[in-house]
């Protein structure tokens, strides 16, 4: 699992589902760093479908960094309820403030 950020910085390698994080805050241009992640689990259908791609949700920060809510910007409908699952349990570091970030989920067959 490759995580990065927009710019294409690799942060992590490990398994078959890559994310790619950036934030952006609604209230400020603050950026908020990532506590705690947990990995989204291929669905099994997707799989034997052969199905990839990328799901990008905006997410809402809390401020005590946990995810309140996801929409859905793009992505798979066999994809998309893995991505949100997900991402409900990442932690971000604490702000004072409530913050949006946009996050792309990229589930990739052959764990590059």
């Amino acid at each position: 699992m490759a995580i990065q950020l927009r710019s294409s910085r690799p942060l992590l390698l490990a398994g078959s589902v890559a994310l790619c994080i950036s934030a952006a805050s609604a209230a400020s241009n603050v950026q908020r760093a990532i506590v705690s992640r947990v990995a989204p689990t291929y669905p099994e259908l997707a799989r034997r479908m052969h199905v990839g791609g990328k799901v990008v949700l905006l997410v809402t920060i809390q401020p005590d960094g946990s995810v309140s809510s996801t929409k859905v910007e793009s992505g798979h409908a066999l994809l998309v309820p893995a991505a949100q699952e997900a991402v409900t349990h990442w932690r971000f570091a604490p702000n004072p403030e409530s913050s949006e970030t946009e996050i792309e989920v990229n589930f990739n067959l052959n764990g590059q």
